[in-house]
């Protein structure tokens, strides 16, 4: 028998919960239909599971590598730069491939055919990294889908490859216990083919791929929203996403190409499929007027850079979002540190992995991702299934906030630490983003000796069997360091209390 069960729920948020996922019981979600408006959408609850695994990756792929890896800056650009005659892409285009309209990005499709792309060996270098989820790009502002659709022709089964790359990701990730994702970015294809209109782009018969050829200024039609909708319905449909995640294109009027209401009906379609196939499911993206309403706030290579109430993600790469050969990478203790700190204001981070044209993924990158993994495998548990503490760290090193920040980032220091904690509360991770030096004396002043403080019973360091000297006074609470690194990067301690 059926039952209408109304609940009335009271999220409590304090500095040391720090939480709006969580609130609604189990069958109260299930009995939820979400309407295509802000204020039912609101209802919707941020899963669990996001907030536990704190770390994934995701793979920037597709034809517009064909161009963007021997070309130069600016790769993610390729299909829209080739059209600009100021854009040194203009230019490399013509030099490698002939002149536009001969040769348009219609033409470089079919050189894109991931020969050497295997999605076991991916998904296993994915799990190896220490990432709770993963998954493709979709489908880019190149309008190429990564999946069979029926929505098109421009897609990896039609051309290209002529594989599902979307399927075979999907089964080799889940079959390593992770989440899988998709992320979409086709909202602004409206925009991003309008200089191809000057030459191949002009021709109707290719308007599946560049749109119908419009001004400059003209609004989006029908038509395209409709195709906008439809295709991300094709993916959870046919492929269970956990997460789906967004690009611009909901946001500024100025790139605004999605409505209101067709994102309104996107948001309600994912939560209600989810519903019914009794899923927990996330949608992120970059606008904070639709965070007000629904979804999970995201920056592209940026942060939050304070502890926030509710959780958030940063998207950002090991170097450029496609693979340029030219391109350099961030090192594995830039990007810990980041995590890091990301983890301790109640962030997860999404982290780009750009593959060759052919399919592989690039050394370097494999390098970075195993460096990673290894460092989650001497602290993942000061990372996965925390919630941030008190205060989400101390010491002199303050990065900006907001999206496309981090070029901005200085250094974090072994004065700089970062907390989190148990969901019990009964163990404080305070991580510390550098070597001291073997003997030396960590300080965590957050953790001084005062009245009503944190009742401290045992102090460890992840990664080394010995036992630590340390002890509290007014000051904070002081750590002896062993003589010798329990790992590379940044260094957990794990602070035992009564609470």
């Amino acid at each position: 028998m059926k039952k209408t069960i109304s609940v009335i729920v009271v999220c409590i948020l304090t500095v040391a919960v720090v939480s709006m996922a969580g609130c609604m019981s189990e069958s109260a979600a299930k009995s939820i239909s979400y309407e295509p408006t802000w204020e039912s959408l609101t209802q919707h609850q941020i899963p669990e599971w996001f907030r536990d695994a704190k770390f994934g990756i995701y793979t920037h792929w597709g034809p517009v590598t064909v161009g963007s890896e021997d070309g130069p800056g600016g790769g993610q650009w390729y299909g829209r730069n080739m059209y600009m005659p100021n854009s040194p892409t203009f230019k490399y285009h013509i030099s490698r491939f002939g002149q536009q309209n001969q040769v348009g990005y219609k033409d470089i499709v079919p050189l894109f055919k991931a020969e050497k792309f295997d999605s076991e060996q991916w998904a296993k270098l994915f799990a190896a990294s220490g990432a709770k989820f993963a998954g493709p790009v979709a489908i880019h502002h190149d309008n190429f889908a990564m999946w069979d659709s029926a929505y098109t022709e421009w897609d990896s089964m039609d051309k290209g490859p002529k594989r599902d790359i979307t399927a075979e990701l999907e089964k080799a990730i889940r079959k390593r216990d992770m989440k899988f994702i998709a992320t979409f970015h086709h909202a602004f294809t409206w925009r991003y083919f309008e200089p191809s209109y000057k030459f191949d782009g002009a021709d109707p018969k290719y308007a599946g791929l560049y749109c119908r050829a419009h001004e400059s200024d003209a609004p989006p039609t029908k038509e395209f929203m409709d195709k906008w909708l439809g295709m991300v319905n094709e993916v959870v449909e046919k492929y269970k996403p956990d997460l789906t995640w967004f690009d611009f294109g909901l946001g500024s009027e100025q790139h605004n190409c999605i409505t209101p209401e067709y994102q309104q009906q996107m948001f309600a379609d994912y939560y209600n499929w989810a519903v019914r196939n009794k899923r927990q499911v996330g949608a992120a993206h970059k606008h904070r007027h639709i965070h007000e309403h629904t979804g999970i706030l995201d920056f592209e290579r940026g942060r939050e850079d304070n502890l926030v109430p509710y959780p958030w993600l940063t998207d950002t790469s090991v170097g450029q979002w496609f693979h340029q050969k030219s391109a350099a990478y961030k090192s594995v203790d830039q990007i810990v540190d980041v995590l890091v700190d990301i983890v301790s204001k109640n962030g997860c981070m999404l982290l780009n992995v750009g593959p060759a044209a052919d399919g592989a993924i690039p050394p370097q990158a494999q390098e970075i991702l195993l460096g990673i993994g290894d460092w989650l495998e001497v602290n993942g548990q000061a990372i996965y299934k925390t919630r941030p503490w008190q205060v989400f760290g101390e010491g002199p090193t303050r990065n900006t906030g907001g999206g496309f920040s981090e070029n901005k980032d200085k250094l974090y220091t072994p004065e700089d630490i970062r907390f989190t904690r148990s969901k019990d509360g009964k163990t404080i991770y305070a991580i510390v983003l550098g070597w001291p030096g073997a003997g030396e004396t960590v300080t965590i002043r957050s953790l001084a000796d005062k009245a009503g403080a944190v009742k401290i019973t045992d102090v460890k360091l992840l990664g080394h069997k010995g036992r630590l000297n340390w002890k509290r006074d007014l000051e904070g609470l002081k750590i002896d360091m062993p003589s010798k690194k329990p790992c590379e990067h940044a260094f957990a301690l794990k602070i035992m209390s009564r609470v």
